[in-house]
């Protein structure tokens, strides 16, 4: 029987060799190098000052957007899984000159690994989808969380990620909740940067959380909702009729439905 975490630690190993190497630009790891913030607009607009604030990046792959937070004067520590993700997030911050913890193991494992005290936990673009237990990830998030510390969470709407784009059409293909032992399994032959050469290790395993679920995670932590935001566009071109506009988000093409893609939370642990 495959083990679902060993197989998504091989996937993302791999691809994180791939992805440091930055050959479609994708990243921006140059840009970043250069002195060119590596945050989304949706990220950059929410997340305000962090200068001095004590802030936890989790699952935070090749440290791009870690690095982009201490930049900013965060005092970051960033975890992954990934032990090839992270000797690249050491080599950037070296590379870059800005400091930064990085920390190696599993996210429910994060408060024994990092500790507490967190003014900000920071987690986008990719994440809870890896994780079959969307309310131990709630758990985790209050637990190391200061009181009065806030989360900022955004990542593919579960909306759209149940969808796929079938003959020209986007057709619903996958259920608004996957139970946390029978996960989506997918083997995908490249990564989504459009680097073209091909993973020897294709297969992984995801979940669906449904926004009630991730909403519930938190609020039965004690967390209040401050803010919950939809947008009309990804980081990623996650179905083949998405469009890159000039801010390197992808959108539906013109005449589409307007749909919401992303979603963005951000949240209070109770004082």
């Amino acid at each position: 029987m495959v083990n679902h975490v060993d197989a998504n630690r091989a996937n993302w190993d791999e691809r994180a060799d791939i992805h440091i190497e930055d050959a479609t630009g994708f990243y921006g790891v140059q840009r970043f190098l250069d002195g060119e913030d590596a945050l989304t607009p949706i990220d950059a607009a929410a997340i305000g000052d962090v200068a001095g604030l004590k802030v936890l990046h989790l699952q935070c792959h090749i440290g791009l957007d870690t690095l982009c937070l201490a930049r900013r004067g965060a005092i970051v520590t960033g975890l992954d899984f990934s032990p090839a993700a992270l000797g690249h997030a050491r080599q950037l911050a070296t590379r870059s000159g800005l400091e930064a913890r990085f920390v190696q193991g599993d996210l429910y494992d994060a408060p024994e690994l990092v500790g507490g005290g967190f003014d900000l936990v920071y987690t986008t673009w990719g994440t809870i989808t890896w994780l079959p237990d969307v309310f131990r990830w709630g758990a985790v998030v209050a637990s190391v969380l200061r009181p009065g510390g806030r989360l900022y969470f955004a990542d593919c709407h579960p909306g759209f990620a149940v969808l796929e784009e079938i003959g020209g059409r986007l057709e619903p293909t996958f259920g608004f909740r996957t139970h946390s032992s029978v996960p989506l399994e997918f083997s995908e032959t490249q990564t989504y940067t459009g680097d073209p050469r091909p993973l020897s290790n294709p297969l992984s395993f995801e979940w669906i959380h449904p926004v009630s679920d991730i909403l519930m995670a938190l609020i039965g932590q004690g967390m209040a909702i401050d803010r919950i935001s939809e947008h009309e566009a990804l980081p990623w071109r996650m179905v083949p009729m998405m469009v890159e506009g000039e801010d390197r988000m992808w959108r539906l093409p013109a005449g589409m439905p307007a749909l919401p893609l992303s979603l963005s939370v951000e949240a209070v642990k109770s004082v």
